[in-house]
């Protein structure tokens, strides 16, 4: 298996980042789509329109966030695995244009990949 990452699509893409996939529901701000050299823009992976909004990227809803955006997640189950089957021949890097690096949902999402990378979710 090869490596999962997580950055912000502001940063500049690199030959390392092998499958970049933007997994946020609106396109952010300022970027070019050809500038962004993306390999899919997954729209069913971000949290749901009413739980972005809710967390408001607030420090101290993160724990909150978190648990209910773990359980949107054990919803589409199929789609965690195809995402991951990526990772059986290229390097996976998920992009995300929220400002902070510690307090986003792709942190919670690939802690979610990772934990499961070697079984098939049912």
């Amino acid at each position: 298996m090869k490596q999962i990452q997580i950055k912000r699509i502001y940063e500049q893409p690199l030959a390392e980042d092998g499958y970049r996939m933007l997994v946020d529901r609106l396109w952010p701000r300022g970027i070019k789509k050809e500038v962004a050299k993306l390999d899919e823009w997954n729209k069913n992976l971000p949290p749901s329109v009413e739980l972005r909004k809710w967390f408001d990227h607030k420090p101290e809803r993160f724990k909150e966030f978190e648990s209910k955006y773990r359980l949107e997640l054990t919803k589409i189950k199929d789609e965690l695995n195809r995402v991951r089957d990526i990772t059986k021949h290229s390097n996976l890097t998920l992009l995300y244009g929220a400002k902070d690096p510690h307090i986003n949902h792709a942190i919670v999402l690939l802690n979610v990949l990772m934990k499961n990378r070697n079984r098939v979710l049912k």
